[in-house]
């Protein structure tokens, strides 16, 4: 019996040693984790909770999104320069989808939509979604997915409405799928190579993770490479931010090893093959989804390009991305159609 019991302390012993954790139980409302103080409407972040952003974010029918992540204690995210950061065991991404009542005025408050977490646990990823309660008080389980009409008045002055889609697990699963697993899509260091404010100071995101001890082995920042800001041209060229909106909207499928990667195309940011980027490359199987066009991307000819015309829909059966919106992205349209307008 001793003997049994030392062979069990040892093994725990080293699944520790590891750096794995038992997975952490699911929790019913969103406040039972603590990882927010003060009303949880305010989204404060509890003490070992470290905001975050990306400088291009993926178009989510034009809802903003608070990011934030939990390391396990004692842990650390090793930095590389081409992949999103490969988060130990323990690790909890937080984001939270929300609208602002207006646009141009943060004042006037906003309205809290969801917030999903990604658990990394010692059999890989899990996604869980928690809907915010009309009171704004705490947001609650849902694994089924629900869709909920929202209004709010845009940057241009207007009043809009349309419904806004609470994926289901599975919905998630579709996203976040590299090589049959889930796995995170943002959190690289180029998308995290930005500034963002901390308790009033302005910082380097990179610089703040190693100072706080999350990140090891950051290279000199000048030697790390920098997403543009897909909608601020004195961040990057027009290639490079059409770039990398479609890196953050696209690549996550449309990648060699990605749910997508049968068609052929491959939308990262990396690619140099410009057959591979779509340029003048016929779709594998794309129906209706071709609209009658031969090509991916027709250079100097975006109304002629399949890429461009399944951006522009909103028909389930040909819009691209397929999930994860029910809206046109006018302004990411507009930039792709004039980097597209510009090759020769």
């Amino acid at each position: 019996m001793q003997k049994t019991i030392l062979i069990l302390l040892l093994a725990i012993t080293t699944y520790l040693s590891l750096g794995y954790r038992p997975a952490a139980a699911t929790k019913e409302k969103l406040s039972e984790y603590g990882f927010f103080t003060g009303e949880l409407v305010g989204q404060q972040p509890a003490p070992g909770i470290v905001p975050y952003r990306l400088n291009t974010p993926l178009f989510s029918d034009y809802a903003e999104k608070l990011r934030f992540v939990k390391l396990p204690a004692g842990q650390t995210v090793a930095y590389n320069a081409t992949d999103v950061l490969a988060f130990p065991v323990g690790t909890t991404l937080i984001k939270t989808f929300y609208y602002p009542n207006d646009f141009r005025d943060p004042a006037k408050g906003r309205r809290l939509m969801e917030t999903r977490l990604l658990m990394h646990e010692p059999s890989g990823w899990k996604a869980l979604t928690y809907v915010w309660n009309d009171a704004q008080t705490d947001a609650f389980l849902e694994v089924a997915g629900d869709t909920k009409q929202v209004s709010y008045v845009f940057e241009d002055g207007k009043k809009r409405s349309h419904a806004y889609t609470i994926p289901n697990v599975n919905q998630c699963k579709g996203c976040h799928n590299r090589e049959e697993k889930m796995m995170p899509i943002g959190p690289s260091a180029r998308q995290l190579n930005g500034d963002l404010t901390y308790t009033g100071t302005s910082e380097n995101q990179l610089l703040h993770w190693q100072k706080a001890g999350l990140l090891t082995g950051l290279p000199n920042l000048n030697d790390c490479p920098k997403a543009p800001v897909w909608n601020q041209p004195e961040t990057g060229s027009l290639e490079a931010r059409a770039r990398i909106w479609l890196d953050i909207n696209c690549a996550h499928c449309h990648n060699p090893k990605g749910p997508a990667m049968t068609s052929g195309l491959n939308l990262s940011v990396d690619e140099t093959d410009p057959t591979a980027l779509g340029i003048m490359k016929a779709p594998v199987a794309a129906g209706r989804g071709s609209g009658g066009r031969d090509f991916d991307i027709v250079p100097g000819k975006p109304d002629a390009s399949i890429l461009l015309f399944r951006m522009v829909s909103t028909d389930p059966g040909i819009m691209m991305p397929e999930l994860g919106r029910k809206t046109t992205h006018k302004e990411g349209v507009d930039l792709v159609r004039a980097w597209i307008k510009g090759m020769k």
